[in-house]
Protein backbone atom coordinates (compact mmCIF):
# COMPACT_ATOMS: atom_id res chain seq x y z
CA UNK A 1 0.00 0.00 0.00
CA UNK A 2 1.29 3.28 -1.21
CA UNK A 3 0.35 6.18 0.20
CA UNK A 4 0.60 10.10 -0.74
CA UNK A 5 1.03 12.17 2.38
CA UNK A 6 0.46 16.29 1.99
CA UNK A 7 1.68 19.43 4.02
CA UNK A 8 -1.18 19.74 6.63
CA UNK A 9 -1.35 20.87 10.77
CA UNK A 10 -2.67 18.13 12.85
CA UNK A 11 -5.04 19.57 15.73
CA UNK A 12 -7.23 17.51 18.13
CA UNK A 13 -6.74 14.90 20.37
CA UNK A 14 -5.93 11.51 19.78
CA UNK A 15 -5.95 8.03 22.16
CA UNK A 16 -2.79 6.38 21.76
CA UNK A 17 -2.32 3.13 21.22
CA UNK A 18 -2.00 0.56 24.50
CA UNK A 19 2.44 -0.08 25.05
CA UNK A 20 3.26 -2.52 22.80
CA UNK A 21 6.21 -3.35 25.46
CA UNK A 22 3.64 -3.41 28.55
CA UNK A 23 1.35 -5.86 26.88
CA UNK A 24 4.15 -8.23 25.44
CA UNK A 25 5.21 -8.41 29.02
CA UNK A 26 1.38 -8.40 29.93
CA UNK A 27 0.26 -11.37 28.63
CA UNK A 28 3.34 -13.37 29.16
CA UNK A 29 3.36 -13.12 33.01
CA UNK A 30 -0.41 -14.11 32.85
CA UNK A 31 0.06 -16.94 30.57
CA UNK A 32 2.49 -18.03 32.89
CA UNK A 33 0.06 -17.85 35.95
CA UNK A 34 -2.25 -20.64 37.38
CA UNK A 35 -5.13 -18.84 36.97
CA UNK A 36 -7.34 -16.56 35.00
CA UNK A 37 -6.20 -13.13 34.14
CA UNK A 38 -7.95 -10.01 33.09
CA UNK A 39 -6.04 -7.73 30.44
CA UNK A 40 -7.65 -4.07 29.67
CA UNK A 41 -7.13 -1.18 27.47
CA UNK A 42 -5.25 -3.68 24.73
CA UNK A 43 -4.29 -2.37 21.79
CA UNK A 44 -4.28 -5.17 18.85
CA UNK A 45 -1.20 -5.50 16.41
CA UNK A 46 0.72 -7.62 14.25
CA UNK A 47 3.35 -7.89 16.95
CA UNK A 48 0.75 -8.59 19.99
CA UNK A 49 -1.17 -11.51 18.00
CA UNK A 50 2.39 -13.02 17.80
CA UNK A 51 3.01 -13.14 21.45
CA UNK A 52 -0.66 -14.46 22.01
CA UNK A 53 -0.37 -17.26 19.50
CA UNK A 54 2.96 -17.95 20.99
CA UNK A 55 1.72 -18.33 24.38
CA UNK A 56 -1.08 -20.40 23.08
CA UNK A 57 1.31 -23.30 21.57
CA UNK A 58 3.07 -23.15 24.83
CA UNK A 59 -0.63 -24.13 26.63
CA UNK A 60 -2.29 -20.74 27.42
CA UNK A 61 -5.89 -19.57 26.26
CA UNK A 62 -6.92 -16.67 24.68
CA UNK A 63 -10.06 -14.97 24.65
CA UNK A 64 -10.46 -11.77 23.08
CA UNK A 65 -12.94 -9.52 22.81
CA UNK A 66 -12.00 -6.10 21.65
CA UNK A 67 -9.80 -4.39 23.85
CA UNK A 68 -10.22 -6.54 26.77
CA UNK A 69 -8.14 -9.96 26.49
CA UNK A 70 -8.93 -12.96 29.67
CA UNK A 71 -6.13 -14.95 29.88
CA UNK A 72 -5.99 -18.27 31.06
CA UNK A 73 -2.50 -19.84 32.58
CA UNK A 74 -0.37 -22.59 31.67
CA UNK A 75 0.58 -22.69 35.20
CA UNK A 76 3.91 -23.09 36.89
CA UNK A 77 5.30 -26.37 36.94
CA UNK A 78 8.00 -26.51 34.91
CA UNK A 79 8.45 -29.74 32.48
CA UNK A 80 4.89 -30.52 33.14
CA UNK A 81 3.94 -29.53 29.71
CA UNK A 82 4.59 -32.27 26.78
CA UNK A 83 5.09 -31.99 22.82
CA UNK A 84 6.67 -30.07 20.57
CA UNK A 85 5.70 -26.35 20.30
CA UNK A 86 5.92 -24.11 17.02
CA UNK A 87 5.64 -21.12 17.51
CA UNK A 88 5.56 -18.31 14.47
CA UNK A 89 6.88 -15.24 15.65
CA UNK A 90 6.20 -13.08 12.78
CA UNK A 91 8.67 -10.40 12.96
CA UNK A 92 8.65 -9.99 15.93
CA UNK A 93 11.70 -9.87 17.95
CA UNK A 94 10.27 -9.44 21.52
CA UNK A 95 7.99 -12.47 21.04
CA UNK A 96 11.51 -14.83 19.96
CA UNK A 97 13.51 -13.67 22.45
CA UNK A 98 11.56 -13.73 25.14
CA UNK A 99 9.76 -16.64 24.66
CA UNK A 100 12.53 -19.19 23.78
CA UNK A 101 14.08 -19.07 27.90
CA UNK A 102 10.14 -19.64 28.64
CA UNK A 103 10.05 -22.71 26.41
CA UNK A 104 13.52 -23.87 27.93
CA UNK A 105 12.08 -23.78 31.33
CA UNK A 106 9.14 -26.18 30.59
CA UNK A 107 11.23 -28.42 28.98
CA UNK A 108 9.56 -27.68 25.71
CA UNK A 109 10.77 -29.11 22.39
CA UNK A 110 10.28 -26.25 20.71
CA UNK A 111 10.67 -24.81 17.05
CA UNK A 112 10.63 -21.35 16.17
CA UNK A 113 9.83 -19.52 13.09
CA UNK A 114 9.81 -15.93 11.95
CA UNK A 115 9.77 -13.85 8.73
CA UNK A 116 11.07 -10.66 7.30
CA UNK A 117 14.33 -9.71 8.85
CA UNK A 118 13.65 -11.71 12.16
CA UNK A 119 16.07 -14.42 11.28
CA UNK A 120 18.62 -12.11 10.67
CA UNK A 121 18.59 -10.70 14.75
CA UNK A 122 20.89 -12.68 16.68
CA UNK A 123 20.11 -15.11 19.47
CA UNK A 124 23.85 -16.32 19.55
CA UNK A 125 23.37 -15.11 23.75
CA UNK A 126 21.04 -17.86 24.09
CA UNK A 127 22.61 -20.61 22.36
CA UNK A 128 25.84 -20.08 24.21
CA UNK A 129 24.31 -19.70 28.01
CA UNK A 130 21.54 -21.72 27.35
CA UNK A 131 23.35 -24.94 26.19
CA UNK A 132 25.71 -24.64 29.15
CA UNK A 133 22.54 -25.56 31.52
CA UNK A 134 20.84 -28.01 29.45
CA UNK A 135 19.05 -26.88 26.57
CA UNK A 136 20.64 -28.57 23.00
CA UNK A 137 20.07 -25.86 20.00
CA UNK A 138 19.58 -28.35 16.87
CA UNK A 139 19.71 -25.77 14.65
CA UNK A 140 21.49 -22.36 15.13
CA UNK A 141 19.60 -20.00 12.62
CA UNK A 142 16.31 -19.50 12.22
CA UNK A 143 14.01 -22.15 12.17
CA UNK A 144 15.06 -22.85 15.61
CA UNK A 145 14.55 -26.10 16.83
CA UNK A 146 15.22 -26.27 20.52
CA UNK A 147 15.06 -29.32 22.84
CA UNK A 148 16.31 -29.88 26.93
CA UNK A 149 15.24 -28.66 30.07
CA UNK A 150 16.69 -25.35 31.38
CA UNK A 151 18.04 -24.98 34.64
CA UNK A 152 18.90 -22.14 37.11
CA UNK A 153 22.41 -20.49 38.11
CA UNK A 154 24.72 -18.41 36.69
CA UNK A 155 24.01 -16.67 33.27
CA UNK A 156 26.89 -13.82 32.03
CA UNK A 157 25.30 -11.39 29.78
CA UNK A 158 26.97 -8.41 27.58
CA UNK A 159 24.86 -5.32 28.09
CA UNK A 160 25.68 -3.60 24.70
CA UNK A 161 22.88 -6.19 23.09
CA UNK A 162 19.09 -6.57 23.20
CA UNK A 163 17.37 -5.70 26.39
CA UNK A 164 15.35 -8.21 25.70
CA UNK A 165 17.29 -11.21 26.17
CA UNK A 166 17.60 -9.88 29.76
CA UNK A 167 13.62 -9.58 30.21
CA UNK A 168 13.76 -13.05 28.64
CA UNK A 169 15.33 -14.66 31.29
CA UNK A 170 13.90 -12.97 34.21
CA UNK A 171 10.46 -14.41 32.28
CA UNK A 172 11.52 -17.93 32.64
CA UNK A 173 14.23 -17.96 35.46
CA UNK A 174 11.33 -17.85 38.78
CA UNK A 175 10.06 -21.10 37.34
CA UNK A 176 12.98 -22.79 38.21
CA UNK A 177 14.02 -24.99 41.21
CA UNK A 178 17.26 -23.38 41.29
CA UNK A 179 17.80 -19.86 42.46
CA UNK A 180 19.66 -17.84 39.91
CA UNK A 181 21.36 -14.62 38.68
CA UNK A 182 22.10 -12.44 35.94
CA UNK A 183 25.40 -11.04 35.56
CA UNK A 184 26.06 -7.81 33.33
CA UNK A 185 29.26 -7.71 32.12
CA UNK A 186 29.51 -4.10 30.72
CA UNK A 187 27.09 -1.30 31.09
CA UNK A 188 23.48 -2.60 29.86
CA UNK A 189 21.92 -0.39 27.29
CA UNK A 190 18.22 0.17 26.79
CA UNK A 191 17.84 -0.75 31.14
CA UNK A 192 14.31 1.18 30.97
CA UNK A 193 13.37 -1.77 29.18
CA UNK A 194 14.57 -4.11 32.01
CA UNK A 195 12.86 -1.84 34.35
CA UNK A 196 9.69 -2.63 32.42
CA UNK A 197 10.06 -6.11 33.05
CA UNK A 198 10.64 -5.94 36.71
CA UNK A 199 7.91 -3.67 37.36
CA UNK A 200 5.30 -6.10 35.45
CA UNK A 201 6.59 -9.00 37.06
CA UNK A 202 6.12 -7.47 40.60
CA UNK A 203 2.87 -6.86 39.62
CA UNK A 204 2.20 -10.92 38.80
CA UNK A 205 3.76 -11.66 42.07
CA UNK A 206 7.40 -12.51 41.09
CA UNK A 207 10.45 -10.92 43.43
CA UNK A 208 13.64 -10.06 41.26
CA UNK A 209 16.31 -8.11 43.13
CA UNK A 210 18.22 -5.81 40.98
CA UNK A 211 21.15 -4.68 42.18
CA UNK A 212 22.41 -2.44 38.79
CA UNK A 213 24.61 -4.60 37.18
CA UNK A 214 22.81 -8.14 38.95
CA UNK A 215 19.76 -9.40 39.28
CA UNK A 216 19.27 -12.15 41.46
CA UNK A 217 16.03 -14.21 40.85
CA UNK A 218 14.83 -17.24 43.50
CA UNK A 219 13.16 -20.40 42.20
CA UNK A 220 9.99 -21.96 42.97
CA UNK A 221 8.75 -18.55 42.66
CA UNK A 222 5.04 -18.86 41.05
CA UNK A 223 3.18 -16.39 38.95
CA UNK A 224 0.03 -14.74 40.64
CA UNK A 225 -3.54 -13.68 38.35
CA UNK A 226 -3.83 -10.44 38.05
CA UNK A 227 -6.24 -7.50 36.58
CA UNK A 228 -4.31 -5.13 34.87
CA UNK A 229 -5.29 -2.02 32.32
CA UNK A 230 -2.27 -1.04 29.65
CA UNK A 231 -1.28 2.39 29.88
CA UNK A 232 -0.83 4.29 26.98
CA UNK A 233 2.48 3.76 24.44
CA UNK A 234 5.19 6.69 24.79
CA UNK A 235 7.10 5.00 21.61
CA UNK A 236 3.89 6.35 19.51
CA UNK A 237 2.65 9.26 21.50
CA UNK A 238 6.23 10.40 20.22
CA UNK A 239 5.16 11.16 16.59
CA UNK A 240 2.51 13.44 17.64
CA UNK A 241 4.74 14.57 19.90
CA UNK A 242 7.52 15.53 17.65
CA UNK A 243 4.36 17.07 15.31
CA UNK A 244 3.44 19.37 18.02
CA UNK A 245 7.31 20.52 18.01
CA UNK A 246 6.73 21.22 14.62
CA UNK A 247 3.56 23.25 14.89
CA UNK A 248 0.94 21.12 15.06
CA UNK A 249 -1.36 20.51 18.34
CA UNK A 250 -2.42 17.03 19.28
CA UNK A 251 -3.74 16.66 22.79
CA UNK A 252 -2.43 12.90 23.89
CA UNK A 253 -4.73 10.90 25.56
CA UNK A 254 -3.58 7.19 27.75
CA UNK A 255 -0.19 8.48 29.03
CA UNK A 256 0.95 7.91 32.44
CA UNK A 257 2.84 10.76 33.51
CA UNK A 258 4.70 8.43 36.00
CA UNK A 259 5.52 5.71 33.07
CA UNK A 260 8.58 3.81 33.84
CA UNK A 261 9.06 3.48 29.77
CA UNK A 262 12.25 5.01 28.42
CA UNK A 263 10.70 6.71 25.74
CA UNK A 264 8.64 8.72 27.53
CA UNK A 265 12.03 11.23 27.38
CA UNK A 266 10.21 12.28 24.08
CA UNK A 267 8.51 14.97 26.18
CA UNK A 268 11.71 16.63 27.23
CA UNK A 269 13.58 16.13 23.58
CA UNK A 270 10.74 17.62 21.63
CA UNK A 271 9.80 20.62 23.20
CA UNK A 272 6.52 22.01 22.94
CA UNK A 273 5.76 26.00 22.63
CA UNK A 274 2.20 27.62 23.38
CA UNK A 275 1.48 28.04 19.97
CA UNK A 276 3.53 27.73 16.65
CA UNK A 277 6.35 26.04 16.19
CA UNK A 278 9.01 25.01 19.03
CA UNK A 279 12.24 26.52 18.74
CA UNK A 280 14.56 23.45 18.01
CA UNK A 281 17.99 24.46 17.41
CA UNK A 282 19.82 20.99 17.27
CA UNK A 283 20.78 18.31 20.02
CA UNK A 284 22.71 15.77 20.39
CA UNK A 285 21.39 12.62 22.30
CA UNK A 286 22.82 9.17 23.29
CA UNK A 287 20.26 6.75 22.38
CA UNK A 288 21.50 3.79 23.89
CA UNK A 289 18.49 3.68 26.39
CA UNK A 290 15.81 4.76 23.70
CA UNK A 291 16.40 3.43 20.19
CA UNK A 292 12.62 3.37 19.17
CA UNK A 293 12.98 7.21 18.98
CA UNK A 294 15.88 7.53 16.82
CA UNK A 295 13.21 7.76 13.47
CA UNK A 296 11.30 9.86 14.63
CA UNK A 297 14.45 12.32 16.43
CA UNK A 298 15.76 12.23 13.28
CA UNK A 299 13.20 14.35 11.62
CA UNK A 300 12.92 16.75 14.57
CA UNK A 301 16.89 16.88 13.24
CA UNK A 302 15.48 17.95 10.13
CA UNK A 303 13.32 20.99 11.41
CA UNK A 304 16.21 22.09 13.70
CA UNK A 305 18.03 25.20 13.07
CA UNK A 306 20.82 23.48 14.09
CA UNK A 307 23.51 20.26 13.24
CA UNK A 308 22.04 17.36 15.46
CA UNK A 309 23.70 14.13 16.30
CA UNK A 310 22.39 11.06 17.48
CA UNK A 311 24.86 8.44 18.66
CA UNK A 312 25.00 4.93 20.50
CA UNK A 313 22.50 3.61 18.24
CA UNK A 314 24.64 1.38 15.91
CA UNK A 315 21.77 -1.61 17.20
CA UNK A 316 19.23 -0.31 14.99
CA UNK A 317 21.20 -1.85 12.05
CA UNK A 318 19.51 -5.11 13.14
CA UNK A 319 15.98 -4.04 13.38
CA UNK A 320 12.72 -4.65 10.86
CA UNK A 321 14.91 -2.35 8.21
CA UNK A 322 18.34 -0.89 9.37
CA UNK A 323 16.92 2.26 10.40
CA UNK A 324 20.34 4.48 10.13
CA UNK A 325 20.17 3.75 6.77
CA UNK A 326 16.52 3.87 6.18
CA UNK A 327 16.16 6.89 8.20
CA UNK A 328 18.80 9.07 6.32
CA UNK A 329 17.24 7.88 2.89
CA UNK A 330 13.82 8.60 4.15
CA UNK A 331 14.84 12.19 5.28
CA UNK A 332 17.58 12.78 2.28
CA UNK A 333 14.83 11.62 -0.50
CA UNK A 334 12.60 14.47 1.11
CA UNK A 335 15.18 16.98 0.91
CA UNK A 336 16.68 16.66 3.83
CA UNK A 337 20.70 16.16 4.90
CA UNK A 338 21.25 13.26 7.05
CA UNK A 339 24.94 11.76 7.44
CA UNK A 340 25.40 7.93 8.44
CA UNK A 341 28.06 7.22 10.94
CA UNK A 342 29.08 4.05 12.18
CA UNK A 343 26.92 4.33 15.35
CA UNK A 344 24.27 7.08 14.43
CA UNK A 345 23.32 9.91 12.43
CA UNK A 346 24.34 13.38 11.90
CA UNK A 347 21.64 15.89 10.61
CA UNK A 348 22.34 19.37 9.60
CA UNK A 349 19.39 21.59 8.50
CA UNK A 350 18.39 22.71 4.92
CA UNK A 351 15.42 25.18 5.28
CA UNK A 352 12.62 23.02 4.57
CA UNK A 353 12.11 19.85 3.50
CA UNK A 354 10.44 19.54 0.08
CA UNK A 355 8.87 16.25 -0.59
CA UNK A 356 9.77 13.00 -2.96
CA UNK A 357 8.89 9.86 -2.92
CA UNK A 358 10.21 7.68 0.55
CA UNK A 359 10.17 3.49 1.08
CA UNK A 360 8.88 2.63 3.92
CA UNK A 361 11.55 -0.16 3.91
CA UNK A 362 9.37 -2.87 5.95
CA UNK A 363 9.14 -0.35 9.15
CA UNK A 364 6.74 0.89 10.91
CA UNK A 365 8.91 3.38 12.80
CA UNK A 366 10.33 4.44 9.40
CA UNK A 367 6.63 4.83 7.95
CA UNK A 368 5.31 7.16 10.81
CA UNK A 369 8.47 9.03 11.26
CA UNK A 370 7.60 9.67 6.91
CA UNK A 371 4.18 10.60 7.98
CA UNK A 372 5.27 13.54 10.62
CA UNK A 373 7.63 14.84 8.03
CA UNK A 374 5.72 14.94 5.54
CA UNK A 375 3.33 17.85 7.58
CA UNK A 376 5.76 20.44 7.33
CA UNK A 377 7.15 19.78 3.67
CA UNK A 378 6.60 22.25 0.56
CA UNK A 379 5.24 19.41 -1.41
CA UNK A 380 3.80 15.88 -1.14
CA UNK A 381 5.30 12.78 0.10
CA UNK A 382 4.68 9.34 -1.34
CA UNK A 383 5.39 6.76 1.18
CA UNK A 384 5.97 2.97 0.11
CA UNK A 385 5.03 0.23 1.91
CA UNK A 386 2.47 2.26 4.40
CA UNK A 387 1.39 -1.09 5.47
CA UNK A 388 4.10 -1.92 7.60
CA UNK A 389 2.43 0.71 10.46
CA UNK A 390 -0.17 -2.55 10.90
CA UNK A 391 2.95 -4.19 13.00
CA UNK A 392 2.38 -1.50 15.69
CA UNK A 393 -0.27 0.89 15.38
CA UNK A 394 -2.60 -0.03 12.86
CA UNK A 395 -4.67 2.69 13.00
CA UNK A 396 -1.58 5.52 12.30
CA UNK A 397 -2.62 6.58 9.33
CA UNK A 398 -6.88 6.57 10.36
CA UNK A 399 -5.80 8.33 13.22
CA UNK A 400 -3.86 10.95 11.53
CA UNK A 401 -6.46 11.86 9.36
CA UNK A 402 -9.28 12.33 11.95
CA UNK A 403 -6.54 15.17 12.98
CA UNK A 404 -6.38 16.68 9.93
CA UNK A 405 -3.95 15.01 8.40
CA UNK A 406 -3.80 14.72 4.68
CA UNK A 407 -3.16 11.23 3.31
CA UNK A 408 -4.64 9.05 1.06
CA UNK A 409 -3.41 5.43 -1.06
CA UNK A 410 -2.76 5.75 -4.39
CA UNK A 411 -1.48 3.49 -6.92
CA UNK A 412 1.84 4.10 -8.43
CA UNK A 413 1.64 1.79 -11.75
Amino acid sequence: MDIRVSPSVLHGSVDIPASKSCTHRALICAALTDGISHLSGVSMSVDIRATIDAMTALGAKFSVNGSEITVSGIGNAPGSNTGRAVIDCCESGSTLRFLIPVAAAFGRDSEFLGRGRLPQRPIDIYIRELSARGVTFKTTAMPYIMSGQLSGGRFELEGNVSSQFITGLLFALPLLPEDSEIVMTSRLESRPYVDMTIDMLSRFGIEVTDCGDLFVIPGRQCYRPCDIHIEGDYSQAAFFRAANAIGSSVIMNGLDPDSVQGDRRIMELAPVPDSGKADLPGFTVDCSDIPDLVPILSVLGAYSSGESVIYNAERLRIKESDRLESAAAMLNNIGGDVTVKADGLVIRPTGQLKGGIVDGCGDHRIVMAAAIAALGCSGDVIIKGAEAVNKSYPEFFSDYIKLGGKAHVIDLE
